[in-house]
């Protein structure tokens, strides 16, 4: 017989003079790993390390300012009017100052943010074609997008829907007493698996050669999975609970088209080549 599980950690390492936050503990895990896993590709496919340093500053920035600005687009825009200097700074100053941190970001303005990111890193340092670093980007990619939402999961947020059963979490934090799906666990085991698939096409078959085709199937494979597991997610928006469709699953759409027509030309191409 399953039974709840009562979620209720602290929101982070208490060190005396300073608290590690798990949220942000496990953006620096996934930042950790994905350059560990990009020193062994450039290393593999003979490109100077000098350059693994301006691609991490490129990611770093591209997904945090892809990921905030998403947010506030996407979910939240009338911050723009209501306190414009809390869009780009960890602060809101409405209706008093106060350090939030950048409590709201979002998957699809990160993927967005390090798209065009890694298009002016391929220009400016690499001197390839942008699906050169996006092909083999993916690969930490998928593990990262793993570890921010077990982030979500330890912070009590983007929790999912009540499970009318004794099966699920119940997150004490929000003040409940009934069990919800831990849906960002379901996101980031599906995350996981997506990053080992990945690496056994990156590692093992010759894909990578195909310009795109990784990038195509991370994109469709990574958004489908969105899609799907919104369905037992809370809204995030609560006036659009009532579409058909929720925020979520309307921006993914879009990106999983796109994601199966860049493996479709790709590999058109490549026939014809």
């Amino acid at each position: 017989m399953l039974y709840a599980i009562q979620w209720d950690p602290s929101l982070g390492l208490d060190i005396g003079f300073f608290m590690i936050r798990y949220y942000s503990l496990m953006f620096l895990i996934a930042f950790g790993a994905g350059f560990y896993i990009m020193k062994k590709i450039f290393s593999k496919e003979g490109v100077s390390l000098e350059k693994l340093d301006k691609l991490l500053i490129y990611t770093i920035l591209s997904t945090l300012i892809g990921a905030r600005l998403g947010h506030v687009i996407f979910y939240q825009p009338e911050l723009f009017l209501e306190d414009p200097l809390s869009v780009f700074l960890p602060v809101s100053f409405v209706p008093e100052i106060e350090f939030t941190g950048f409590r709201g970001l979002a998957s699809h303005g990160a993927a967005i943010g390090i798209a065009i990111g890694m298009y002016f890193f391929s220009k400016k340092v690499m001197q390839k074609p942008v699906f050169w670093i996006l092909d083999r980007i993916v690969v930490p990619v998928s593990l990262g997008a793993g570890f921010v939402r077990v982030g979500n999961f330890l912070n009590s947020e983007i929790v999912g829907k009540a499970t009318t059963s004794d099966f699920g979490v119940v997150f004490v934090q929000l003040g409940e007493s009934f069990p919800r799906h831990p849906a960002q666990l379901y996101e980031s085991i599906c995350y996981f698996i997506l990053f080992t698939v990945l690496s056994f096409l990156f590692w093992k078959t010759n894909l990578k050669q195909i310009k795109g085709v990784l990038f195509g199937v991370f994109f469709a494979s990574l958004w489908t999975i969105r899609f799907i597991v919104e369905y037992v997610k809370e809204p995030q928006v609560a006036d659009r609970a009532d579409w058909i469709f929720n925020t979520g699953q309307l921006l993914s759409l879009p990106m999983i088209l796109i994601g199966l027509g860049i493996i479709y030309f790709s590999s058109r191409s490549n026939a014809k080549a």
